[in-house]
Order: C-alpha cells, then sequence, then structure tokens
C-alpha cells in the first residue's frame, strides 16, 4: 500500500490538526470562535459537481467571517477522475476524494453532502449527464439537502444556462438546483421525504460567476451587472493569524489525489455572486434582509440575553467560568420548537461546554477491527480538567445489553478509566461505504435508506454515552469507538474501529486475460478477521470454463494473516468472458467478499468490503512485437495486462533512457499522468521523440493540462 507523507508548517496554526484522525481538541480561540459561531443563525448551501470543483474561498469566508452554516453539496464523490497518488480508481478513488473533502471542510469550516449520482467520466451535455443519472432521482437528493440542512441562500458554482459549454456535470448540478430551490418547498413533490422532515423554501440563489466564464474582462463587466454582489473575500483574520484565502488554500490543497497542492494567498481578492432568483436585495450583501440573530426564532431572544453577553466578555484564560451561562443556554435550546436549529445549536452547545470544561472523553479498543461474534475490550477514559462540579453518572456502550452505573465525581484533572468486554453481535452491519452495500448502475449509487442519503460517511456502529451532570445539569456525549495506538517513528496515531467479516478473499489479478486455452495459474489471497479460522475455499466461475482443485483447505492460526492458495484455470477454446469469485467457507458459511485498506496519511484509514470479483477473458489476440517499455506514471494495472496476454514488459527509470537504449522495444508507453508526476521526462522528450522518428511506436497515456510538466507531448 502506497503512503503519502503530508508536510505542512502548522506549528504555529492551532486551527488545524496535526493528524487527520486524531480527535480535535478546542483551544481557548477556538472556542471563542464557537461561540461566536453560535449565535449566529444563517446557512448557506453551495452545489457543484465534483470534488474540488468547490470554491473553498467563499466556502471560508461564509463559514470563518459571517460565520453562517455552510454545506458542500457535490453531486458526485469523483470516482470518474484520475489518482495521482496511488493506484485506486474507481470506487475506490470515490472513497479518498470522499475523505479529502471532509479534509478540506475540517480547514475551511464547512460540511459535506453528496447526492446519489455517481461520476461516469466526462460528459458533453447536460441531456447525456442527466439521463445516465437518473435526472429525477438526483432531483429527489438535491431536494432532500435542501430540506435537511434548510439553507437560507443556495450558491452554484455553474450556470444552469448554458448546456454545452462545459463538462455535462457541471451544468446539469447548476440545472438540478436551480429547480430545487422551488421543489423544495412544494409538499406535493417528494412526499416520501416528509417523513423524515419539512418543506423549507431558501430565501435566494446566485451563480458563483467569475471572469473566466467569460471571454474577456469587459464582457464580465457588462453582463448582469446591476444583479450582482461583489465580496472582498482576502479578509484577514487575526484569532487566527491567517488570511480567508491562506485558508483557502490550505483547505483545496487537501485534494492531493488530483494534484491541487499549492501555494497559499494572501491579500484583498473578490468574490461575485450573481443573483439568479428568490427574494430581492437592496445591499451589496450576500444575507442582505435574511434576519441570521437569534431572534429569527420563538424563544431565541432568552438565549441571546444569556449568549451575546458572553461572547462580548469572553473570558480567554479560564473558559470554564462560563459554563453556569452556557448550560442554563443549552436547557432554553433543547426546549426550543424550532426542531432544526433546535437539533443545529444542541450539538454546538455541547461541543463547547466539553471544551470549556476541558473534557476528555474517549473509548479506545484493543484492535483495529473486529468480526462478528468475537469479544473485544474497550478502555474509557474520562477526564474533567477545569474546577467544574461535573459527575460521571453512568456510560452506555454498543453491545452491552444494560448501562452501566458510576456516579462519580470527576475531580478536577483526575483521570479515571474503564475497561469493558464487549462481544461485537450479528445486528451490526460491517464497516464499509454505505453506498456501494448493492449494485450500482452506470450513473447511479443505490442507496433505499432515505436517512443515509447525502451522508459523506457511514455512521459508525460502535459507540460510547457517556451520561455526565454538569453544574446540576444532565447531558450526554457520544463518542465513536476508535483505535488509539502509536509507532516509534510517528508518535501517537488513531484508526477507526470497524466490523469485519471472519474471512475475505481476493485474487490478484483483477482483469486475467487468456491469450489462448492454455491454462493459467492464479493466486486466491484468503485472510483472516479473527483468530482460528478452518474451512475451505472453492471457486464460482463461468459454465464454459473450468478450476481444479474443486476445492482447498485453509488452516489460519491468527487474525490478520493471510493463506495464499493456487488453482488452475482453464479457459474454453473459445472467444468468452465471464467473472470468477472466490468462496470462502467457515463454520458452515459461505464469505464472498474482500476487504481493501486505503491508507494515506493525510485521510483517515478506510476499509472498504467489495464483492470478490475478477473478470476471466478469453480472447483470440494476433499479437505484433514482443517487447514493450513502460514509463510508470501516478499508478496503473497496464504492465500486468500486457503481461498476460504475452508481451514482455520492461518498466523503463526514466534516468536510464538515452538515445541507445530505446531501440530494442517495439513500442514505449508512459503511465497514467506520466507527464505531471515524472519530472525527469522533460529532460528525455527528446530521446523519446528520436525514438518515434526512427519508426519506434510512443504511446502517451492520459494526463491533465494542469500541471504538465512540458508543453510539447507530440
Amino acid at each position: 500500500m502506497h503512503r503519502l507523507k503530508l508536510t505542512l508548517v502548522l506549528l504555529t496554526l492551532p486551527i488545524f490538526v496535526l493528524s487527520a484522525q486524531q480527535p480535535k481538541k478546542l483551544n481557548s480561540s477556538e472556542i471563542y470562535e464557537a461561540i461566536q459561531k453560535l449565535n449566529v443563525l444563517g446557512s448557506a448551501l453551495y452545489v457543484a459537481a465534483h470534488p474540488d470543483d468547490e470554491n473553498t474561498r467563499l466556502i471560508s469566508y461564509l463559514s470563518n467571517q459571517l460565520k453562517v452554516q455552510t454545506t458542500y453539496l457535490s453531486m458526485t464523490r469523483g470516482d470518474g477522475g484520475q489518482n495521482l497518488i496511488g493506484p485506486e480508481l474507481g470506487n475506490l478513488l470515490g472513497i479518498i476524494r470522499t475523505q479529502e473533502l471532509l479534509a478540506a471542510r475540517s480547514i475551511d469550516g464547512g460540511e459535506q453532502r453528496f447526492t446519489r449520482a455517481n461520476d461516469f467520466g466526462y460528459s458533453k451535455h447536460p441531456e447525456e449527464t442527466l439521463k445516465i443519472w437518473n435526472e429525477n432521482e438526483v432531483l429527489a437528493d438535491v431536494v432532500w439537502a435542501i430540506r435537511t440542512f434548510k439553507p437560507d441562500v443556495i450558491i452554484n458554482r455553474f450556470d444552469h444556462r448554458t448546456p454545452g459549454t462545459t463538462h455535462g456535470h457541471h451544468t446539469s448540478s447548476a440545472i438540478l438546483s436551480e429547480k430545487a430551490f422551488d421543489l423544495a418547498n412544494d409538499p406535493t413533490k417528494y412526499t416520501e421525504q416528509l417523513e423524515y422532515t419539512t418543506v423549507w423554501q431558501p430565501k435566494r440563489l446566485y451563480f458563483n460567476t467569475t471572469p473566466w466564464f467569460y471571454r474577456s474582462r469587459e464582457d464580465f463587466d457588462k453582463a448582469n451587472a446591476e444583479n450582482r454582489v461583489t465580496v472582498d473575500i482576502g479578509v484577514y483574520y487575526p484569532i487566527k493569524g491567517l488570511s480567508n484565502n491562506e485558508i483557502a488554500a490550505l483547505a483545496s490543497s487537501q485534494h492531493l489525489c488530483q494534484g491541487f497542492g499549492r501555494l497559499t494567498q494572501r491579500g484583498s481578492q473578490n468574490e461575485y455572486l450573481e443573483f439568479i432568483k428568490g427574494e430581492p436585495y437592496d445591499t451589496n450583501a450576500i444575507f442582505a434582509g435574511i434576519d441570521t440573530s437569534w431572534n429569527r426564532i420563538a424563544g431565541g431572544d432568552q438565549i441571546a440575553n444569556i449568549l451575546m453577553p458572553l461572547e462580548q466578555s469572553f473570558n480567554f484564560q479560564e473558559p470554564s467560568s462560563h459554563l453556569p451561562q452556557l448550560l442554563e443556554a443549552y436547557k432554553y435550546i433543547r426546549q426550543l420548537e424550532d426542531t432544526h436549529w433546535r437539533d443545529v445549536k444542541t450539538k454546538e452547545i455541547k461541543a463547547i461546554i466539553s471544551a470549556c470544561a476541558g473534557l476528555y472523553l474517549e473509548a479506545s479498543a484493543n484492535s483495529p477491527t473486529a468480526s462478528k461474534k468475537e469479544q473485544i475490550d474497550v478502555t474509557l477514559e474520562v477526564i474533567n480538567r477545569s474546577d467544574a462540579s461535573i459527575s460521571l453518572i453512568s456510560y452506555n456502550l454498543t453491545s452491552l445489553e444494560q448501562g452501566v452505573e458510576k456516579n462519580m465525581v470527576l475531580r478536577p484533572n483526575e483521570k479515571l478509566n474503564f475497561k469493558e468486554a464487549i462481544t461485537i453481535t450479528n445486528d451490526l452491519n460491517y464497516t464499509t461505504p454505505y453506498w456501494l452495500n448493492k449494485r450500482q448502475s452506470l450513473g447511479m449509487y443505490n442507496v433505499d435508506d432515505q436517512e443515509l442519503r447525502g451522508l459523506p460517511e457511514t455512521p459508525r456502529a460502535v459507540n460510547v454515552e457517556f451520561n455526565l451532570l454538569i453544574n446540576d445539569t444532565p447531558i450526554t456525549f457520544k463518542k465513536p469507538v476508535v483505535y488509539r495506538y502509536s509507532k516509534p517513528d510517528e508518535g501517537e496515531l488513531y484508526r477507526p474501529f470497524e466490523i469485519t467479516p471472519a474471512v475475505t478473499a481476493s485474487i490478484s489479478n483483477k482483469v486475467i486475460i487468456f491469450e489462448n486455452d492454455q491454462p493459467k495459474d492464479i493466486e486466491v489471497l484468503v485472510k483472516a478477521g479473527r483468530d482460528k479460522i478452518e474451512g475451505f475455499v472453492k471457486m464460482a466461475y463461468p459454465n464454459d470454463w473450468s478450476v481444479y482443485p474443486n476445492q482447498q483447505k485453509i488452516n489460519i492460526k491468527t487474525k490478520n494473516e493471510i493463506q495464499k492458495l493456487v488453482f488452475t484455470v482453464i479457459p474454453p477454446k473459445d472467444q468468452s468472458e465471464g467473472y470468477m469469485t472466490p468462496m470462502v467457507n467457515v463454520d458452515g458459511e459461505f464469505f464472498t467478499d474482500e476487504l481493501v485498506e486505503i491508507n494515506y496519511d493525510h485521510i483517515p484509514f478506510q476499509t472498504v468490503l467489495l464483492p470478490s470479483l475478477s473478470k476471466v477473458v478469453r480472447l483470440n489476440i494476433k499479437k505484433q512485437g514482443a517487447n514493450i517499455g513502460y514509463i510508470e506514471g501516478a499508478g496503473d494495472a497496464i504492465p500486468e495486462s500486457l503481461r498476460q496476454i504475452g508481451y514482455t514488459v520492461t518498466i523503463i527509470d526514466p534516468n536510464s533512457i538515452s538515445s541507445s537504449n530505446l531501440s530494442e522495444f517495439d513500442a514505449i508507453i508512459t503511465g497514467i499522468r506520466a507527464y505531471n508526476v515524472v519530472d525527469d521526462l522533460k529532460f528525455k522528450q527528446k530521446f523519446l521523440f528520436d525514438y518515434v522518428a526512427n519508426g519506434g511506436n510512443l504511446i502517451i497515456q492520459y494526463n491533465t493540462s494542469r500541471g504538465l510538466i512540458m508543453d510539447e507531448l507530440a
């Protein structure tokens, strides 16, 4: 597994977490900013098509300057793109890009949502896009996002009025957003959603226009200037020691698999919003005329009377001194009739109360994974790092039949540890991205559960609820179980706790090509998800193929150990294709999934369960030539596939390229994005051109125009 080291100078940037997986601990400045945000009841939904389409400058401005709730709704998870940092493509790339979006939002202060639309690759026109996506279903998801998030304003990254001028996904995102703006408030549309939420009418819809969308700056200045809001997003935040565009650059740099790492920026910079529809406005401000104070909801005045003075006289040296006011406000918030703002502000104020009290609540398992029926130990850590009167009344742990009573006073800075043994029950779901649980179409994920639709991640299955009494006010904090460990060369590390099958299996190659009717040996890897695995493996395969032997025994003693098996696959005489699946039988139950692990330092560790499928293809191939030179790019499996059909493939070190050592190859292929990531090629291109001039065949695979190391590729 490739690992990517993320190096940023963050020693003076307390707003960022040094590890993508560590729990966030707020300092006094961050607590103060959270209180500022607590006193703002406004929201904005930013809409585009892919990871990296979002304008992090504007998202950061909305969240950090205007203090409104800000969510980026990305139509897709970016599965159809390329990967600059590793071999993952398709669904696995979508998982990486999802996590990179979450990393970006953790920096710019926004939240993240999606639709069920699948990024199927480039589309020339929205008519094509919406046919493949299933327009009605994706529109339903946009309506769902509006009804559940309840934004005051919606901002589209792209223009719904210009079909065919850009990527079809881009224009489609704006078309769907423009339609959903009105449909979200219609109780006769998508009525099944109203079991879980209510209708909602946003106040305004904007298009985040830019001179880039016009032929010239002059054309831009002439176009709808009277309907345009201009905001300077280059503001400086003294409390952070950063400007807004510095934060935005750090956020967009999280899109590392797309090569978005970039320098930070400073100084004044304008963003432009063209008014599309909704309530008119009088002043040059995004939220002009929209009440974003506590006065917008019934009962908000008494909360404002508590929290506004607290904000104005915040004690940075002793935040815990504000706990009495915060707890009083918490009680009033819990009584609000407006269920939307009640839920939003309850979550916010609970995080502030916890931070002011210096509470540290953690539940760490003794293993990063466990299978069903397996017992694990969970260590609970509870500490009150303030002088506040706090008691631990009890805690509830998933899989325990009843809560554990404690009734213990948490004395200042005195750590308490408890250990509980729990068994992973059969009713708990395996840990895997929910949108991959069912077979998908070219354009759509299949998600039946309405409440899961749009969520960036699958909710964690194993959690602890800590029931506390703070200044005689009962309050519960829910924490997911994690795995905390250390490495001598990296220090303290965290991984999400995962539920995995007792055993998984995979075939090394996902596509196996037979150029004739001769048999081939294939390797099957069986991985134990717990100790003491005994059983057998047999193969499922197409009717006109054969596999030998029929089945093989497995005996694995230790969890995470892998046993390798070799099966001989015999293709038919004629052309044919199909799929093969290893089927592992343990205790009478067949397991047919493989476990994929994604491990990069800039995102949390990911485990993905996928059907263990490998495509087998019997072709009558007439090959020309025999020797191929391959210059590796950002990661692909082309060399393996070429070897399967009988070519000799040599990986070429770019440093070794000279005028004399290329002639032995019948063809030379450059890997995906080689001209984006292999700097040495700009010094060796002349030798490749000479090779072609002398009759050689040079095949250049996909590169992005942004970030090319040279201009002349051919």
